[in-house]
């Protein structure tokens, strides 16, 4: 049985990639970008199997009628990607308040909004997943990604939570978490806070290591999402990228061996 998706940030990378996966095995994509024109060209290739909507995510109620309008349209919801998203670049000291405030719309924000907008219709059907875009950085923190993180670690623990709320409705959420990719991501489409002549070393010592380091094409995300939303037990985590699966175990288990060097400190704590 075809499936009917709605996905934001469709015009590029991950999105992109989404959205042409589901559209060529014959689902229905209800596509959302700020600019629809960049659909343009998937909307010549497959009619009425796409309806671009513009929406920005930090619009709640345009995130709401975007909702409405796809339900009206295909009839009901199985897969909603919460993919639209950006990076900011700075180390905590260089970045602004309202930078932060930004990402926080965007990426915690805007989730939510899409998020609360189809619960109802997917309660209302018994079924549908729920696909949340994070990273790596999601759950480890790299310098010069506070802002980035803390949108992203957020995002992780609302999705948790949101996945063990809607278990009983038939509802399954999925957190992606890529590691990464060769996009504008960290380009074009990033932010970046002007930086402190204090923090020069940390900058330069980044952009050499970026210098050295390919990152992958995104050439296998559509099969990727396709793996997940077709599994009969959908996970609840999901890397996309091998190397996360080296960088975050590592990363974890030194956290765990912290806390257990301290676990005197703990019982103190109790009084032990």
């Amino acid at each position: 049985m075809s499936k009917v998706w709605l996905i934001t940030g469709s015009s590029k990378g991950f999105g992109r990639a989404f959205t042409e996966a589901a559209l060529e095995r014959g689902d229905r994509v209800a596509a959302t970008a700020r600019d629809t024109s960049t659909l343009a060209d998937l909307a010549e290739r497959y009619g009425d199997a796409i309806l671009p909507l513009t929406l920005d995510v930090t619009d709640r109620d345009a995130a709401f009628r975007a909702v409405s309008s796809a339900h009206e349209t295909f009839g009901r919801l199985d897969v909603v990607i919460n993919n639209a998203g950006y990076g900011l670049f700075g180390t905590v000291e260089e970045i602004t308040e309202q930078q932060l405030r930004d990402q926080l719309e965007v990426n915690l924000f805007g989730v939510l909004h899409v998020t609360q907008a189809v619960l109802p219709i997917m309660r209302e059907q018994g079924s549908g997943h729920i696909i949340q875009v994070s990273s790596i950085g999601g759950l480890v923190a790299f310098p010069n990604l506070g802002g980035y993180h803390a949108s992203k670690w957020a995002l992780e623990a609302l999705s948790d939570s949101l996945a063990q709320e809607v278990a009983g409705f038939g509802i399954n959420v999925t957190i992606v978490e890529p590691t990464g990719f060769d996009t504008d991501w960290s380009t074009a489409s990033a932010v970046f806070a002007d930086p402190l002549p204090q923090y020069a070393p940390l900058h330069e010592g980044m952009a050499a290591q970026r210098a050295t380091t390919t990152q992958p094409k995104p050439v296998g995300f559509g099969d990727a999402i396709l793996a997940v939303v077709d599994a009969e037990t959908p996970p609840r985590r999901v890397f996309f990228g091998e190397s996360a699966t080296q960088i975050v175990p590592h990363i974890l288990n030194q956290r765990l061996t912290d806390l257990a060097e301290w676990n005197s400190v703990s019982r103190l704590a109790e009084g032990k």
